[in-house]
């Protein structure tokens, strides 16, 4: 009786310890998150309103597929057979995240929004699965890093808890986002003076919603790109950076008081922002002058 209680405890730690390490994992790639969720409601943009919600079902179930079907066994073959590999795996995702991040910030400051979407949802829906396969890839890539120390099962269970809760929170989210005017509209066309305020509201902000969407995933991805390439900087064996910024920040956390642990997250942060921001610079200097890129360009 006692060895089965034992064993019934060991079970419930070891379940505790897999929940702990799937959130850790989840919340270390909220950044990649917060910009799969500002990107994804422009694919829906002009279209009808009764098609948006199946259009992001079946967005959904490519992410899904692409996660589980097409990120998950690469991501575990090479967590397997070759972890030495993870890091530049991840630090290369992570320059491609700054070099998307400082696009977008470009594309801001000259006022150029995103292309218009397909005209037909199978082209609505391809263009958003394939988008979501690069971002998915850094999320898995992301998570699976922060548990690449654990067995086999539990990083396989891990990974598959965070796909599924990823793609759920990222999905329920944007069909809220781009039902809001809708749902304004019906509160606006309603007999109660405060119902018609909350529907213009909704119908009102939803740009400004959008826009701030858009402008705090680009600050996510710089900060997420720039925050990998720092750390993993110093894992592959350059120090100088990580070891600076970390310097800066322990001075700011002992010697701010009350907000010092706030302060020296800020530093951090601003640090990382500022190093995604410059990586993600050159390489789109780099895209944009090559040959082929121009070529396009002159075709088109």
């Amino acid at each position: 009786m006692s060895a089965g209680l034992f064993g019934l405890l060991d079970d419930v730690a070891a379940l505790a310890r897999l929940a702990a390490a799937s959130g850790r994992a989840t919340v270390k790639a909220a950044g990649v998150v917060v910009d799969d969720t500002a990107v994804t409601p422009q694919y829906v943009h002009g279209i009808a309103a009764e098609r948006e919600l199946p259009i992001i079902k079946r967005i959904a179930i490519g992410s899904l597929r692409n996660k589980l079907l097409i990120i998950l066994p690469v991501a575990m073959l090479l967590s397997q057979f070759a972890p030495w590999l993870l890091m530049p795996v991840l630090m290369l995702g992570a320059t491609y995240l700054c070099y998307e991040g400082a696009e977008k910030a470009w594309s801001s400051i000259r006022g150029h929004g995103y292309d218009a979407a397909p005209a037909t949802e199978r082209e609505v829906v391809n263009g958003a699965v394939r988008t979501d396969l690069i971002l998915s890839a850094e999320i898995m890539v992301i998570a699976l890093n922060e548990v690449a120390s654990q067995a086999f099962m539990p990083r396989l269970v891990i990974l598959i808890v965070v796909g599924l809760i990823i793609t759920v929170v990222v999905y329920g989210v944007v069909g809220a986002i781009v039902k809001m005017d809708d749902v304004g509209l019906r509160l606006a066309d309603t007999g109660s003076r405060f119902g018609r305020r909350v529907g213009r509201a909704l119908v009102a902000g939803m740009p400004k919603l959008l826009s701030a969407l858009a402008l705090v995933g680009t600050a996510a991805m710089l900060w997420v790109g720039g925050h990998i390439l720092l750390m993993g900087s110093d894992r592959v064996g350059w120090h100088l950076p990580y070891d600076l910024v970390h310097h800066v920040e322990g001075q700011v956390r002992h010697g701010a008081g009350p907000v010092g642990a706030v302060l020296g997250w800020l530093v951090d942060t601003g640090v990382s922002a500022v190093i995604g921001l410059a990586v993600g610079a050159v390489v789109a200097v780099l895209v944009h002058a090559l040959p082929f890129r121009r070529g396009g360009r002159a075709a088109g």
